[in-house]
């Protein structure tokens, strides 16, 4: 299967009647190996932050998760495993696999609890096939 249909097929899919806004799998460099057409353009210090706070859990919570430039306000995730981003109706999941960043942005109505169920299911598989 390639990275694109992980995407398009397991992130980008209808859950109640509901999708993510937007999805991708990057490289723990920032590489992209798969994204949906409106992944936000970010910046690779944006990366290298959130690659930080897997190895420092909590040092994005002071100044916020920013992805594309958008500023997402950090609240509870799994330290060296998840992060998950908030900002008003929407937000954001970053699941880390071992060699990937599994990423998901969400909006209303799809509730926060949808979006980190399908990017954590994403990861968790990738991690058990050793990626």
């Amino acid at each position: 299967m390639s990275w694109q249909a992980y995407v398009d097929d397991h992130l980008m899919c209808e859950i109640d009647g509901n999708r993510l806004t937007s999805a991708a799998i990057l490289g723990q460099d920032g590489s992209v190996w798969a994204q949906s057409q409106n992944f936000p353009q970010f910046k690779q210090e944006e990366i290298t932050g959130i690659m930080n706070d897997f190895a420092e859990p909590g040092k994005l919570a002071p100044t916020g998760l920013f992805l594309g430039g958008t500023k997402y306000m950090v609240i509870q995730g799994e330290p060296g495993a998840v992060i998950r981003g908030k900002k008003g109706p929407g937000g954001v999941c970053i699941k880390k696999t071992g060699q990937a960043l599994v990423i998901g942005v969400y909006d209303e109505p799809m509730a926060p609890g949808q979006c980190n169920m399908i990017v954590e299911r994403l990861g968790d598989y990738l991690i058990e096939q050793g990626l």
